[in-house]
């Protein structure tokens, strides 16, 4: 994987994201660890720097400062491989699904404690690979002054959990305010073919009663499953292929032998989870874009497969081409998508939409996230 600005950018914001949902490759967050451990040593050793120039009113020689710095960035190195290690085997222990779905009160616990615990166990640990011994880094032995080295401790992991704490919420926000701006243009959207659903049953029925009812039966399973979709933040590839034939089921009742439609997915993309109502907008543009139009009618493909570690999931048309299925409003839909992939998964999601030999193909490409146990 090639490491652009978009990549470096998106993972460092997983580092300290309280999602658990790494971008980019997973040493590239060991680098982020050494980094940030690399900046807290610094900074130690300014502080300390200056505190020994404020109480003795002189410089260190060189040689002592050169110590000096080697030491605090070897303590920090070490605290950092703690925590960085303990958050590793408490995400594998527990399960990042879980940690995603606790409460408040436990994930201040799980995300202030670690750092914490792995203050407690690298200080020493790091004090005792500059110098053979803690007490060294402990002045004279006596007792308050371990008692305020272990105060000082807490109070830094409180400031480090404060401040991730602060960012997490931010990103946090941000998504939740792009998940908002779906669900008003799904408010906005469902209405309209509410009504024309509706509208076309009811001329159906006196009519031909059997094709009314198979659409009154595919609306019924449209509306079960977007509203299902909604009230979750992720879903199974599977609903939302359910929700994409139950919506092609109403249309080519609708416009009869002018639509034809196939859904093609191997086993492990059905199970794949994904942000809900990313794939229908997809499949709407399709239909009203490339299909409707077109006097023939034509074909729309869905196709979905797990490769590389990553899901792959396309919508093709053979209608009208790309420069109908970029019209009107359906560049709001697809600027949508392009927003909520870019909250929830950063630089490692793509969506493509290009013109082939007859018609569009719109492409996502995500990393591929299995349910717990999967």
């Amino acid at each position: 994987m090639k490491l652009t600005r978009d990549i470096l950018r998106a993972s460092w914001t997983s580092w300290y994201a309280s999602d658990l949902r790494i971008v980019g490759p997973r040493w590239l967050q060991l680098v982020w660890t050494f980094v940030f451990s690399t900046g807290v040593g610094l900074a130690f050793f300014v502080l300390g720097l200056s505190m020994r120039v404020i109480a003795r009113g002189s410089w260190p020689s060189l040689e002592g400062a050169l110590f000096w710095l080697g030491s605090n960035l070897v303590v920090a190195w070490t605290i950092g491989a703690i925590i960085h290690a303990l958050f590793a085997l408490a995400i594998g222990w527990l399960g990042a699904d879980r940690i995603r779905r606790f409460d408040n009160p436990r994930k201040g616990l799980f995300f202030g404690g670690i750092p914490l615990l792995g203050t407690a166990i690298g200080w020493p640990l790091g004090a005792w690979l500059v110098s053979g011994q803690v007490g060294h880094w402990f002045p004279f032995g006596r007792a308050d002054a371990i008692l305020a080295s272990l105060l000082f401790s807490v109070l830094i992991s409180g400031l480090f959990y404060l401040h991730f704490d602060a960012k997490a919420r931010q990103i946090d926000a941000e998504k939740r305010a792009t998940e908002a701006q779906l669900r008003l243009l799904q408010a906005q959207i469902e209405p309209h073919f509410l009504f024309n659903t509706l509208a076309n049953v009811q001329a159906l029925v006196d009519e031909d009663a059997p094709r009314a009812k198979a659409m009154l039966s595919a609306f019924t399973d449209y509306l079960r499953a977007s509203l299902g979709g909604l009230r979750r933040d992720e879903a199974p590839l599977a609903d939302e292929l359910a929700l994409a034939e139950a919506y092609l089921r109403v249309q080519r009742t609708r416009m009869e032998e002018r639509l034809r439609f196939r859904i093609d997915a191997d086993d492990t993309a059905r199970r794949a989870l994904l942000p809900p109502l990313l794939l229908q907008p997809l499949v709407e543009n399709a239909v009203h874009h490339g299909i409707e139009p077109q006097i023939d009618g034509g074909t729309v493909e869905v196709r979905a497969r797990a490769e590389g570690g990553r899901l792959l999931v396309e919508v093709a048309d053979d209608g009208g081409g790309l420069q109908a299925s970029t019209r009107n409003g359906s560049g709001v839909a697809l600027g949508n998508i392009r927003e909520r992939l870019q909250a929830r998964y950063g630089s490692e999601a793509r969506f493509d939409l290009t013109g082939q030999a007859r018609g569009t193909r719109a492409r996502l490409s995500l990393p591929l996230t299995l349910p717990s146990g999967a």
